[in-house]
């Protein structure tokens, strides 16, 4: 299904570019041809043919970020749903300097940037901008007096506090560098006629400066106002209520003259922003008043920096296999959410999900503690690797064989490596190769195959298995710290 729907989404896209651009006249084939190689085709074609979406995000507590080992974030799942709407996969960059987003975009290191980016005419000669995802405002960030909770009013609270955008004269104001706030402050230093003291600190984010906002660090910084409302539920100290901008549109961008790839996100976006989807992605992040549970959490990957109560333990046990731990506890979260009474219809239980003649092999039962769950785990993994060591030299090549004999059994990844090598593939390497003969071990044609001993398997769950293991484990790489 999903070659069929690239194909008909490039189609449509081409038929769009050739209708508007060349209307006027009709075309002979060799002029159609033409049409899919021009320029504002060539990176959504790349990017259907290779099956894989580049985008840049900012790591934070509303772009993307790990909650309890689960990926999250606004953009994060924005992203996912157009990816899924094109039928290719997710390949997230983490940069936190948009001049470097913009870089990055120029210099075809990635497709897209996925960020709320205010729309303005001077980014414009930088950028395409797609439609707007939302609108947004500028507001100040500044602490409340230290005595606050014990004043009586909020005119009393306010008298403390600037309102009026002209008592900005003379004050300094920190901001993110390479942001639209640089500009904005400017014009509004024009507006008031009196300088603003701005400050471009060189590397904290903008969640970061409110951070130091509330802590004392600095006076004031400026910020969009979605942002400053979700963090003020971080932070009760500080104050977000004065504007210093009009509201704005808020986009992603792409590459200038990228006319096919800005085409298909208008293209989505016209349908996502009127669905209930949209709206809850909107509420959850932005919304939401338990956003402050979930940052205050040791397992949020910006503020706690863990993803389980087991970490330690996963880090000892990945060593007796010479794994990166965010891998193994990558297939610890697939198997049981890291739950370790967890329990399968097929009778597997546990952290590691292991069947009872696995687990008996190992030592273990449903009321041994999590470290012996995982230890088994990991033992397993261990004769499972051994399995492969001779054939696949590439330890992540064979990591993906290991993967799949942990879900199906090594049997059934044995019959799709025979079958590989009957239709001429290569029975060593996963993408494209055995793991199309997994995926398809469910149709008679294939484990009815006379190389095959283990009979009918229902592939796509291992193919699934491994690739959702590996996505999550990149997701881990980039927020968490080896």
């Amino acid at each position: 299904m999903r070659v069929s729907f690239n194909s008909i989404l490039l189609v449509f896209t081409i038929l769009t570019v050739y209708f508007f651009s060349c209307r006027t006249r009709e075309k002979n084939p060799a002029e159609t041809d033409q049409i899919v190689k021009k320029p504002e085709n060539i990176i959504l074609n790349r990017i259907l043919k290779e099956k894989k979406l580049i985008a840049t995000t900012e790591y934070n507590s509303t772009n993307y970020f790990v909650y309890r080992g689960e990926p999250m974030g606004y953009q994060y799942e924005l992203l996912k749903s157009f990816t899924k709407f094109l039928g290719v996969k997710l390949d997230i960059k983490i940069i936190n300097n948009l001049e470097s987003s913009f870089d990055c975009l120029n210099e075809d290191e990635c497709d897209l940037i996925a960020l709320g980016l205010t729309v303005t005419k001077e980014r414009s000669n930088i950028v395409d901008f797609s439609s707007p995802l939302s609108q947004t405002r500028q507001v100040l960030v500044q602490r409340k007096p230290d005595n606050w909770r014990k004043m009586r009013t909020m005119d009393e609270i306010n008298s403390h506090l600037i309102r009026n955008p002209l008592n900005l004269a003379g004050k300094t104001i920190y901001i993110q560098k390479n942001t639209i706030f640089h500009s904005r402050l400017n014009n509004l230093s024009d507006e008031i006629g009196a300088d603003i003291n701005v400050i471009e600190h060189p590397d904290a984010t903008v969640e970061e400066l409110i951070t130091m906002v509330s802590k004392g660090e600095i006076d004031y910084t400026v910020c969009d106002e979605h942002i400053a409302l979700v963090n003020k539920k971080y932070y009760p100290d500080i104050d977000v209520r004065t504007p210093v901008s009009f509201p704005q549109h808020i986009a992603w961008a792409v590459k200038r003259g990228a006319n096919g790839l800005l085409d298909t996100i208008n293209f989505w976006l016209e349908g996502f922003i009127k669905t209930r989807t949209s709206a809850f992605l909107y509420n959850k992040y932005f919304r939401n008043p338990r956003t402050i549970n979930y940052a205050r959490s040791e397992y949020h990957s910006v503020t706690g920096g863990k993803i389980s109560p087991y970490d330690p333990v996963i880090k000892k046990c990945s060593e007796l296999i010479d794994w990166d731990w965010r891998l193994l506890a990558s297939l610890i979260y697939q198997e049981s959410r890291f739950y370790p009474e967890a329990r399968s219809w097929a009778g597997a239980y546990g952290l590691m999900q292991l069947m009872p003649h696995n687990a008996q092999k190992y030592g273990i039962d449903s009321l041994s503690p999590p470290e012996e769950q995982i230890k088994a785990g990991v033992k397993f993994i261990k004769l499972l690797d051994k399995q492969f060591l001779d054939k696949i030299e590439d330890k992540s090549e064979r990591t993906k064989f290991v993967l799949a004999s942990y879900n199906a059994g090594i049997a059934h990844v044995y019959d799709a490596r025979r079958l590989a090598e009957k239709y001429d593939k290569n029975p060593n390497l996963w993408n494209d190769n055995v793991d199309y003969f997994l995926r398809n071990k469910s149709k008679p044609e294939f484990y009815s195959d006379s190389v095959v001993k283990y009979g009918y398997c229902r592939g796509e769950e291992p193919y699934n298995f491994v690739y959702d293991i590996l996505e999550r484990y990149q997701h881990y790489k980039n927020v968490i710290v080896n």
